[in-house]
């Protein structure tokens, strides 16, 4: 098995669709199908720092980050960082450290870039593998849908890192995203 990591085609359709299958497939719901597309028509997107996994040119991975609000606790200036979601492995794949993988190379571009964290929401048990931490420690507070507990809000700093205390504030058609998945 040689799988590769590489930027997503955007601009791909067979790869867009590829994509949209993948994440209904590994999260069980077909909301999710439209999740990276909607999250992709934003402003928001950046394309370097979304990321597939590739075996034998099937898609079997994806990885996304964006940006999100980052309101300071003084109210001063509002300034965009880092947020990783979604994070998709085909089923089958599951396990074998892909997901690790492909994080590890969204992190590594975002770092690259010269960014001080990522955030994210998710299982702190996963994700706290990787090196993410409950981003209240840093003073960092993000939106958590009812049924996630309060640990599932996460950060993880990186080699530019400094303490930016504040609220995540998704922008409204990321929030429409979410919630469309979630609804």
């Amino acid at each position: 098995m040689s799988i590769a990591i590489r930027t997503e085609r955007g601009d791909d359709a067979a790869e867009v669709a590829a994509i949209g299958a993948l994440e209904a497939d590994a999260f069980g719901s077909e909301g999710y199908r439209a999740l990276s597309a909607a999250l992709r028509a934003t402003d928001h997107h950046r394309p370097a720092w979304s990321l597939v996994a590739v075996d034998r040119g099937r898609v079997v991975g994806h990885v996304m980050v964006g940006t999100v609000h980052l309101e300071p606790e003084d109210r001063s200036i509002t300034r965009l960082v880092p947020a990783l979601s979604p994070l998709a492995v085909a089923p089958e794949r599951q396990r074998r450290g892909l997901g690790r993988a492909l994080v590890e190379a969204a992190v590594a571009a975002v770092d690259a870039d010269g960014e001080p964290f990522v955030v994210l929401e998710g299982s702190p048990a996963y994700y706290g593998r990787l090196g993410f931490e409950p981003a209240a420690a840093h003073g960092i507070r993000l939106p958590l849908p009812g049924w996630a507990p309060p640990e599932a809000a996460q950060l993880r700093p990186l080699t530019g890192y400094r303490r930016s205390p504040g609220t995540v504030v998704y922008p409204a058609a990321v929030q429409a995203a979410f919630d469309a998945v979630e609804g």
